[in-house]
């Protein structure tokens, strides 16, 4: 390829959807010279499948990503049209935020985000080609003729990436929303020795606003008291305005559907990859669970300037006469005209093992991969691992530390952590389940967690730290008072307890003993807590902490000693299969992730117990040694 124009920049990224977004933002805030390459600025920030940001397990994905000091909590609450909390009647380790979105306001939001930002360079572009030099990221080639030298590269190419979209038999070279795929990468990291694989994934429908018939459905309005993603941005102001509905497919839906699976291209066997397990589409539903008599799913708008709506929950690769007939089964859709069809697309993915936890290639330095070309799936997910990617490409180049979270530190360590060690068979989706310390781990807490970590990393500004610290010093004195305010004893009070059902009160006692019987929340013992500050929401938060203290401590204990583990650090040249004792299947696994602890070791499949107290004794005798021999 000729090369007609040479650039140079510290860091270079490939794709600018929800990863290379925040890899971007992070590098150039951190003082590196950054170029993001994309294949359209106007689908910037595009979302191509649902318009929301958050939900369950990715709501807690952007509130530790916006107390690192990552955009897209910023973007979503600027663009929100509606507002809910979900999971509010199970406990608080699942409560999740999620905000349905304007999707041309998202985009634009975002890109101006990326034009504003000093550093930063966008150029609409297809990257085709990666250099290495002595092991060693030299450039990246450009299909009009760039040649950009750079000192890291972050692939975050979404399902752009070989992307081939399938709509029954119809098919076609394409990412989403007709932006043109990108072949040509995909040989140039094969050449490289990047071991790629295939996923698939989907989206429904969007159809006209003005065919649906909206009578009888079940309304689904804003929550009346909405949350914000990102601390300091005032709830009064959010744009709470927007309605969603709930609807039913039915048995003539699942006919339609069964009638014609073999023209399926994912039941006809056209489409051989992987595509989200927990997300799947209305065929699988009714192919895996011919009892259910009907599924769920949502009407959803995309924006407030436009007539589209999303049918959540509808994903499917039929043929576009099958979804007119098969929509039209459905209450409200009789007479629904779409304007996007659904589609099922495949895109070229690498193996995450592949990569370390600072997301850097464990064969090529500064080469990084973020979001769904390290095998995840949602906006959520890519966007922490852009972070992580941005924060230690620009670390990497200014000759920094690492920047790795433990797992027990947040959602973003556990989700890197999983894909590292474990790897993926499947589009990875976050869910609070990964998680063994998800009580620590909430949303109301992440700034608890993760502020002074992102001030120290440079991203958080010392405005934010200040409200962040201010509010601390808030959470502190609230959490002491309910430990000391004493409730007077009433029968009001003792109806209360006695309906929760809990034993009666015959003395006063303090806001924090009350909290400790089992199904009492704050809410219930509101009213009777004459200090109370007039604003609720660190009352909530300092609730929570003193009700779940117990389980806390134990938690924090297991923490300090998995800690122990994760301090025994495993040499980066060590050969497993040299270790007496160890099980082959366990020398070849540890072998090809590299764990850089015992503690992530004992985490890798086909790892157990027993080789890991092989590990532990072989540390043990020869640690002292090995280092001194390799020093």
């Amino acid at each position: 390829m000729k090369i007609y124009k040479e650039l140079n920049t510290d860091i270079v990224v490939i794709g600018a959807g929800h990863a290379g977004i925040e890899a971007g933002l992070a590098a150039a805030r951190l003082g590196c010279s950054c170029v993001v390459i994309t294949l359209s600025l106007d689908c910037i920030g595009n979302m191509p499948c649902n318009p929301c940001i958050g939900g369950t397990a990715k709501g807690h994905l952007v509130f530790e990503l916006d107390a690192l000091g990552g955009e897209m909590g910023k973007a979503a609450d600027a663009t929100m049209i509606q507002c809910r909390m979900l999971n509010m009647s199970k406990g608080p380790a699942v409560h999740s935020l999620r905000m349905q979105s304007d999707r041309a306001a998202y985009r634009a939001y975002m890109k101006k985000a990326m034009e504003d930002q000093k550093g930063l360079d966008l150029i609409q572009d297809e990257a085709t080609e990666i250099t290495v030099e002595d092991g060693k990221v030299r450039s990246v080639r450009t299909a009009l003729g760039f040649e950009i030298f750079c000192r890291a590269c972050i692939i975050a190419t979404g399902t752009y990436l070989g992307g081939k979209i399938y709509v029954g038999e119809a098919q076609k070279e394409n990412g989403p929303d007709g932006i043109a795929a990108a072949n040509a990468l995909t040989d140039s990291l094969v050449e490289l020795g990047v071991p790629i694989r295939r996923f698939k994934t989907g989206t429904p429908a969007r159809v006209h606003r003005d065919s649906i018939d909206f009578t009888g459905l079940e309304v689904q309005p804003g929550d009346p008291s909405p949350v914000p993603f990102h601390f300091g941005d005032n709830p009064d102001e959010l744009n709470n305005t927007g309605i969603c509905w709930m609807d039913y497919t039915n048995e003539e839906t699942h006919e339609v559907i069964r009638r014609n699976l073999d023209r399926s291209p994912l039941y006809g066997g056209v489409i051989q990859s992987i595509g989200p397990r927990y997300c799947p589409s209305i065929e699988d539903k009714v192919v895996r669970f011919p009892e259910r008599k009907r599924h769920q799913f949502f009407i959803e708008p995309c924006g407030e300037n436009t007539e589209e709506m999303y049918l959540q929950g509808l994903s499917t690769s039929l043929p576009l006469d099958v979804q007119y007939e098969m929509y039209r089964t459905i209450k409200g859709l009789e007479n629904v005209r779409i304007m996007r069809p659904a589609y099922a697309i495949e895109y070229d993915c690498c193996d995450p093992l592949w990569l370390a936890a600072t997301l850097e290639s464990k064969t090529i330095r500064g080469l990084y991969g973020a979001g769904q070309f390290c095998g995840t799936s949602g906006y959520e997910e890519a966007a922490v691992q852009g972070l992580v990617a941005g924060i230690n490409a620009a670390r990497e180049v200014k000759g920094e530390d690492p920047f790795i979270l433990p797992r027990s530190s947040s959602y973003i360590g556990t989700l890197i952590d999983d894909l590292v060690t474990k790897g993926v068979q499947d589009p990875y989706r976050m869910m609070t389940a990964r998680s063994e310390y998800r009580l620590l781990l909430r949303q109301d807490n992440a700034d608890r967690r993760l502020c002074d970590l992102g001030h120290d990393i440079g991203l958080l500004s010392d405005d934010r730290y200040a409200m962040y610290q201010e509010n601390k010093a808030r959470f502190e004195y609230e959490t002491e008072r309910m430990r000391q305010d004493r409730i007077k004893v009433s029968p009001e009070l003792n109806a209360v307890m006695a309906e929760k059902g809990a034993p009666e009160v015959t003395h006063t006692m303090t806001v924090a003993d009350l909290l400790k019987w089992p199904h009492i929340e704050y809410s219930d013992i509101e009213q009777f807590d004459r200090n109370a500050p007039e604003q609720k929401d660190i009352t909530y938060k300092a609730a929570v902490e003193i009700k779940y203290e117990g389980y806390l401590a134990r938690l924090n204990a297991q923490i300090e000693k998995a800690k122990r583990l994760e301090d025994m650090e495993l040499p980066d040249d060590l050969d497993y299969s040299s270790i007496t004792g160890l099980r082959i299947e366990a020398a070849v696994k540890l072998d090809q992730v590299r764990p850089r602890s015992l503690g992530q070791a004992g985490r890798i499949s086909g790892v157990n117990p027993t080789d890991i107290s092989v590990l532990s004794v072989w540390l043990f005798r020869n640690k002292r040694a090995y280092r001194h021999d390799n020093s």
